[in-house]
C-alpha cells in the first residue's frame, strides 16, 4: 500500500528554538504515489519579533505577522493536515527542532508517525559531485522547477517535495534490481540517510531483506 509522506518547510525569526527562536510561517506538502497532493500553508504570529534582516531574507513582516493566526491554532491544523504521515525536510535537524518545539508549546500530542528523513542528507549520497548541496543549489544542479520566492515556506516545501521525488525516482533506478518489488518508502529513505555513500547498495540491500522477513511473518 502507497503511502502518504508530508514534507515541511518552517521559516523563522533566525535563531534556534532553544535561543528563543520562533517560527512565522510554516507549510506542508503531501506527496502520494509521485505526484503532490494537496498542501497547507500559513503564518504563524507566536509574538515574536522578527529582525530587520530576516525580514529582507524571507520577506515575512512583523505586519504580516500580526495579522495571522496564533502559532497554537497553526500547529493544531498541521497536526491535524498531516497525521499519520511520515516527514521529510531538506535540513531536517532545523525544521524538525522547531516542529518540536512548536507542538510542545501548543500542548499537542505526538504522533508517532511524524518521523523525520532529510533531503540533505540523502542529495550527499546520491549525487556527492553537487557544489553544494543547499536547496538553491539542488534546485538548479537537478533542474528543479520554481514557485514563489525562496524561503517562504510553500514555495520551499514545494520545491523540497520535487526533490524528494528525484530521490526516489533515482534510488529506484540505480537499485532497480535490488529492490524489486520493494518500493522507495520512507523508512528505506530514513536508512539510507545515514548510510556512508560506499556502503549505499549494501545499506539498502539489508533493509530490502530485513522488510521480506518482516512480511514473510505471520501478520507480517
Amino acid at each position: 500500500m502507497s503511502e502518504t509522506i508530508a514534507v515541511v518547510d518552517f521559516e523563522t525569526t533566525g535563531l534556534g528554538p532553544g535561543n528563543g527562536g520562533r517560527a512565522t510561517e510554516v507549510a506542508a506538502v503531501l506527496v502520494k504515489d509521485g505526484c503532490i497532493v494537496d498542501r497547507y500553508a500559513s503564518l504563524m504570529n507566536s509574538g515574536a519579533w522578527v529582525p530587520p534582516q530576516i525580514q529582507v531574507l524571507t520577506g515575512i513582516t512583523n505586519e504580516m505577522l500580526g495579522d495571522a493566526p496564533p502559532s497554537a491554532t497553526v500547529m493544531r491544523e498541521l497536526a491535524g493536515f498531516t497525521a499519520g504521515c511520515p516527514l521529510i525536510a531538506h535540513n531536517a535537524s532545523f525544521d524538525e527542532s522547531f516542529w518540536r518545539a512548536e507542538m510542545q508549546r501548543a500542548g499537542l500530542d505526538v504522533d508517532p508517525a511524524h518521523q523525520f528523513a532529510c533531503t540533505v542528507l540523502l542529495s550527499r549520497r546520491l549525487w556527492p559531485e553537487s557544489r553544494s548541496h543547499a536547496l538553491g543549489a539542488m534546485t538548479a544542479f537537478l533542474g528543479l522547477e520554481t514557485a514563489g520566492r525562496a524561503h517562504r515556506a510553500l514555495a520551499d516545501a514545494q520545491v523540497t517535495a520535487q526533490l524528494l521525488l528525484k530521490v526516489q525516482h533515482e534510488l529506484a533506478r540505480r537499485f532497480a534490481l535490488d529492490l524489486g518489488e520493494q518500493c522507495v518508502d520512507h523508512a528505506l529513505l530514513r536508512h539510507l540517510q545515514r548510510t556512508p555513500l560506499r556502503w549505499l547498495r549494501r545499506g539498502l540491500v539489508d533493509h530490502v531483506k530485513a522488510r521480506r522477513a518482516e512480511i514473510d511473518q505471520p501478520g507480517g
